[in-house]
């Protein structure tokens, strides 16, 4: 069983106006206050369940590491209690706890025993540690000498070597290379099958979309938002790039079938429809693999601007991009274009995706990305599903087609 209940923790810090201040408070042979507080957690409920995988997001500064850190008990909170129930391994800050003078080897020691484990209970699982790391005959060299991928493959190895009641991971795995991420991140995924408790602190889309079942959006200090990976996903890119314009808006809605739907910008232009249509014209919301299709997208232009980016994502069923695009790329940008006009755009291409169940995002914007002038950015535009009727047999999100030849001798 490993859970964890968060109930209304604030943390707060001393800020002192001067470097006596603190000296002051200490020596007055009165009560003397010369620090004022900084509140960088404030009123935070969290509860996670036995088996439950949650993700952390939020811009620099909102608190995420705190928390974490809260949560193991390497710092305590200003306010409110936090219960923990089961075994925890965490890897928080890179090398944390590693001696930069001793090897790899008498620091997997010194870890292993501040994780609960005997000397005997090391030995045997040290084989497995080295091997998993794989940075060979480092184990004998000291930490000092290691880069911050070696630093965090050998931490990983330790923090996982047994399996956890709960894993609490912080940014750790983006120091390392892509094969040990997804090495990495196979482990994890084993590990929630067989029952731990995820916690996971990244800014990495995919990671937590694929891994997590909920998310929580950071801002502030506070709970912002909470809820499925991909919609707080989307409202937190959205939020990015409405910090660098604030003519910019941002909601959510509820689509027909109950899913929520991010939409941002700044409205100077707008999506009036998108649709998906066969080779024979017909609108339709289930493709067959490999079919030629049309997504069409209709737009309005509300006020005069000077230039017009429309770009398409296709996502799988958990929001993992799948296929992007946009008219910048494909040098079809518009330009001078005045309030009122309507423009038709019709994108023409083959569905090469497996069987499931896909989403469009469409952005208008001015250049390359919607990052300077966001017009409108409308996640789930569309949903449709894809069928396999004529093809042979395939696995995976995207269809091949493939000849094979045999010779033999």
């Amino acid at each position: 069983m490993g859970t964890i209940d968060v109930n209304s923790v604030s943390k707060a810090y001393k800020k002192y106006a001067s470097r006596f201040g603190r000296l002051i408070e200490w020596l007055a042979p009165y009560k003397v206050i010369k620090h004022t507080k900084v509140w960088v957690l404030e009123n935070i409920k969290l509860n996670i369940q036995s088996g439950e995988a949650v993700g952390i997001i939020g811009i620099n500064g909102s608190g995420k590491s705190t928390l974490l850190k809260l949560i193991i008990g390497t710092i305590q909170p200003t306010t409110g209690t936090i219960r923990i129930n089961g075994k925890v391994a965490a890897l928080l800050e890179l090398g944390m706890g590693f001696h930069p003078d001793f090897t790899g080897r008498q620091n997997v020691y010194m870890a292993g025993q501040l994780l609960g484990l005997n000397n005997n209970d090391i030995n045997k699982l040290m084989p497995e540690i080295e091997a998993f790391s794989e940075i060979g005959e480092y184990i004998e060299q000291p930490i000092r000498v290691y880069s911050s991928g070696m630093q965090m493959r050998l931490a990983f190895s330790i923090a996982t070597a047994i399996r956890p009641d709960i894993l609490i991971i912080d940014e750790a795995l983006s120091v390392g290379d892509a094969y040990f991420q997804h090495k990495s991140f196979e482990r994890i995924r084993r590990f929630r099958h067989d029952g731990t408790t995820l916690l996971i602190v990244s800014h990495d889309k995919m990671a937590i979309q694929s891994i997590c079942d909920r998310a929580i959006l950071l801002n502030n200090g506070k709970i912002e938002k909470e809820g499925e990976p991909e919609s707080i996903m989307d409202y937190y890119n959205a939020i990015l790039s409405e910090k660098a314009d604030t003519g910019w808006k941002v909601k959510q809605t509820y689509t027909k079938s109950g899913r929520i739907q991010t939409i941002s910008g700044s409205g100077e232009a707008r999506i009036l429809a998108a649709s998906l249509y066969s080779h024979n014209n017909k609108l339709i919301e289930t493709v067959g693999v490999g079919d030629r299709v049309t997504l069409k997208i209709l737009v309005k232009i509300e006020k005069n601007i000077p230039d017009l980016i429309l770009g398409y994502m296709i996502k799988d069923r958990i929001g993992q991009p799948v296929f992007g695009t946009n008219t910048f790329h494909i040098k079809k940008a518009l330009h001078t274009l005045h309030a009122g006009k309507e423009i038709a755009f019709n994108f023409i291409f083959n569905m090469n995706l497996g069987e499931g169940n896909y989403s469009v995002a469409v952005a208008l914007h001015d250049c390359d990305t919607h990052m300077n002038k966001n017009y409108e950015w409308r996640d789930l535009a569309l949903v449709f599903n894809v069928i396999n009727i004529k093809k042979y047999a395939f696995v995976g999100t995207a269809w091949l087609p493939t000849e094979v030849e045999i010779n033999e001798r």
